[in-house]
Parts: C-alpha cells; sequence; structure tokens
C-alpha cells in the first residue's frame, strides 16, 4: 500500500428514468462489464479478472439498482441502491454531483454528474491480499468508486 492504483471499466450502461415531480421515485440501473477492467497493466488486469478478484467467469457483470434519489442541496443528490459484486448484494448510498444540464453538438440534451464514495472490497466477497515484508498488505481493503455519468434525454 505504498502506491494508489487508479483503473476503470470501459464498458458500463445504464438507464436513469427521473421522476421530476418526486425525486425518491427516480429510478436508476447501471450494468458494469467486469471483464472490461482496464489498469493500464495487463498481467494485473488479468489478475483482477480472475477468481481471486472478481471471478469473471462466475461473476461477468456488477450492477447497481437503485431505491431512492434525495437532493441534499441544489445541485447535490444522494442515490441509494443495491450494489452487486460477485453475487452480494448490499446498500450503497452515493453522493453526485450536477455539473450542469445543456444540449450537446447534436442538440440532445445532456446532463453531467460526478461522484465517489470509498466501500470496504471485503464486504462483497473480494478478499484477496498478500502480506508484505514490512508487516502490511499489499491492497487496501478501502477502495474508492469514482463516478463520472453523462446522461442522455431519450425523446
Amino acid at each position: 500500500m505504498v502506491t494508489r492504483i487508479r483503473g476503470a471499466f470501459n464498458d458500463v450502461s445504464g438507464t436513469a428514468e427521473v421522476d421530476a415531480a418526486d425525486l425518491s421515485n427516480t429510478k436508476v440501473n447501471i450494468t458494469i462489464d467486469v471483464g472490461s477492467v482496464d489498469t493500464r497493466t495487463p498481467d494485473r488486469d488479468a489478475h483482477l479478472r480472475s477468481a481471486d478478484f472478481f471471478d469473471v467467469e462466475n461473476f461477468p457483470k456488477i450492477t447497481f439498482v437503485s431505491t431512492g434519489l434525495d437532493e441534499v442541496e441544489e445541485n447535490s443528490y444522494i442515490v441509494n441502491g443495491d450494489l452487486t459484486i460477485r453475487d452480494v448484494t448490499r446498500p450503497v448510498s452515493v453522493p453526485l454531483e450536477l455539473l450542469g444540464i445543456d444540449r450537446d453538438q447534436n442538440g440532445a440534451l445532456r446532463a453531467g454528474l460526478e461522484g465517489k464514495r470509498r466501500i470496504d472490497r471485503k464486504d462483497w466477497g473480494v478478499t484477496w491480499n498478500t502480506a508484505l515484508d514490512s508487516g502490511g498488505v499489499l491492497i487496501s481493503d478501502k477502495i474508492t468508486l469514482e463516478f463520472e455519468l453523462s446522461l442522455i434525454k431519450e425523446d
């Protein structure tokens, strides 16, 4: 744990049905293809796909299904929902900040949001680690999920 490793999932899809009259009725569904994990190090990515971590062969998808949305203050929201990794489903709350809403170059109405949330990977059965000579461990149990969302309104 002497360096921070950044990675991304390159295959993410989802929908959001926003109920402007009652935000608590908003529905968000996100699906992540776990095999698309990318840390820019092929050997590490292969290890992350293995049974030691995500076990892509048996659990190819990570999903998030919202259970509610709350406006905390102007342009700040908390999305509550169920996160499923390796067939383990646990509730999480994700803070999101609305960056803006505008029309893109194609005329589509687009909203941008960002947020982050720390979780304990062990809560979802991702427990692999190895001891270091210094007495520590190679990988922190706490990981930070970062979200950069671009929502496009469908007619």
